[in-house]
């Protein structure tokens, strides 16, 4: 490969590393080149799955800051570039390797840490990103009917409420209009006697001390002048 060439196909690598969360370093040696299509179909659209040169796949990992790929550069390798859900090329990875044991599964990078082929072994056994998506979503929508049929009563009494101030304020449009409304006619009420207690004084005070003056004062002094002369 002529110098020119080697140079654009480190800086294609380079920014194949940087732009994936996930690489995936491989060992395709025996699969046919009808084995390799079945398995870059099986990876999905966001995972690419390129055959590398080990010279040129070191430099460039170098380039894009990527660690942990020198040790494993040995032998026929292909790697699998993940743009998408590290989950699902997992899976598929681990998936084409039961029916072909010939592909071997070397280890990877996932977010700039080294990760080993035992690590890609567990990852490939999570739950892939829509399937936890699917029930977080059914969680959340649990979550909203719990909420749902705990404000159901309250809502319900207002809405009596409100119907019933709307039927007041058709029967009496100046309750709308800021008033306290019509007030309603007062019952006239019967005048009520007050009860008489008849209250017997046995007590009679009868003043019967008749003050007479029986003190006749006669001035039976009789001056008799009985001088005789």
């Amino acid at each position: 490969m002529a110098r020119p060439d080697k140079a654009a196909a480190v800086a294609e690598l380079a920014e194949a590393f940087r732009s994936s969360n996930t690489t995936v370093l491989t060992e395709y040696r025996g699969l046919t080149v009808a084995q390799l299509k079945e398995l870059r179909r099986s990876l999905g659209d966001q995972t690419t799955y390129a055959v590398v040169k080990n010279t040129l796949t070191k430099i460039a990992a170098r380039e894009a800051g990527v660690d942990g790929f020198d040790d494993l550069l040995k032998g026929p390798s292909a790697i699998a570039f993940v743009k998408g859900d590290p989950v699902e090329a997992a899976k598929g990875l681990r998936d084409f390797a039961k029916a072909h044991p010939l592909l071997v599964i070397k280890g990877g990078v996932m977010d700039g840490r080294p990760i080993t082929a035992a690590e890609l072994a567990k990852i490939a056994d999570l739950e892939s990103r829509e399937v936890l998506l699917a029930k977080l979503a059914g969680a959340m929508k649990g979550s909203l009917s719990q909420a749902v049929s705990l404000f159901a009563a309250p809502l319900a009494q207002t809405a009596r409420l409100v119907e019933a101030l709307r039927a007041k304020a058709e029967a009496d449009p100046s309750i709308l209009a800021g008033g306290a409304g019509t007030p309603a006619p007062v019952a006239e009420e019967p005048v009520v006697e007050p009860e008489v207690v008849e209250t017997t004084d046995s007590t009679e005070t009868t003043d019967s001390t008749e003050t007479t003056d029986s003190t006749e004062t006669t001035d039976s002094t009789e001056t008799t002048d009985s001088t005789e002369g």
